[in-house]
């Protein structure tokens, strides 16, 4: 059971930190390995026209970028598909980051952004930041392009309560969302036991969570700085380089004094 969890964890969730020779090569050998995990069949089970409407734009949202385009993009520019800040964004036109529903490997409930106490089942364990550093992964490949951003952020931050880490994994495989499989996969999951860091997995479908983000390409990592408040402050992309892990971090303090 816990082999079978695994490999529909490699094959929802990640596209392995491969040459892009060889994930072409791979495509070629399981093409099924980069089908969507949502079914053309899904539109026969929604009732409203405007539903129907609505996944149908969706469809063709996502079919018109396939993963070659994906790859083809991870190759030119490693995963950088935009520039990160070099500054901090003005609070006056910072945006909120979308609401989202994540799990603990203990199957604890977590709501990002986290603004008050009440975003986690269990309050104590994790305090009321003033400034959060969101990794999202939505392949594994990307997951090590989270690290190099969380691991140098925590060890500047380590003593601060109030600064705190979310590495989210995105699980979209529709049996792995279902409650008993969920939590069998969860408990098998990686754990932290730093205060300070959280690693978390967000399950089922997350199409119009990214359409909010712009999020496009699945195999890089997407990086967030948040304020008290939920609001992007900052934003990175790929595997981190020193300039932008020390426009981070200064942005990051800057966030601390802000009353």
């Amino acid at each position: 059971m816990a082999m079978m969890l695994r490999r529909l964890a490699i094959r929802s969730s990640t596209i392995t930190s491969l040459s892009s020779y060889s994930l072409e090569k791979s495509f070629l050998l399981d093409p099924m390995l980069y089908v969507p995990s949502r079914s053309f069949l899904d539109l026969y089970k929604i009732g409203s026209k405007e539903a129907i409407e609505k996944e149908k734009a969706r469809l063709s949202d996502e079919l018109s970028r396939g993963y070659f385009a994906d790859i083809s993009e991870i190759r030119k520019t490693g995963g950088k598909v935009a520039l990160a800040n070099k500054t901090i964004i003005p609070s006056v036109v910072a945006v909120k980051f979308p609401d989202l529903d994540a799990n603990f490997p203990d199957n604890r409930r977590l709501k990002l952004p986290v603004t008050s106490t009440e975003n986690v089942t269990d309050a104590s364990e994790v305090p009321t930041p003033c400034a959060s550093l969101l990794c999202l992964s939505f392949r594994a490949s990307s997951q090590r392009m989270a690290e190099s951003w969380s691991l140098p952020f925590l060890d500047s931050f380590s003593a601060d309560r109030k600064v705190q880490i979310y590495e989210v994994s995105f699980i979209d495989s529709w049996l792995l969302s279902l409650g008993p499989v969920r939590h069998i996969f969860l408990k098998m999951m990686n754990k932290s036991s730093n205060p300070q860091r959280h690693i978390v997995y967000a399950f089922g479908d997350h199409y119009d969570f990214r359409k909010k983000l712009h999020i496009l390409n699945l195999l890089t990592g997407y990086i967030f700085l948040l304020d008290r408040l939920g609001r992007i402050r900052w934003q990175g992309f790929g595997y981190a380089t020193q300039e932008e892990l020390s426009a981070l971090l200064s942005c990051t303090a800057l966030l601390l004094d802000e009353k």
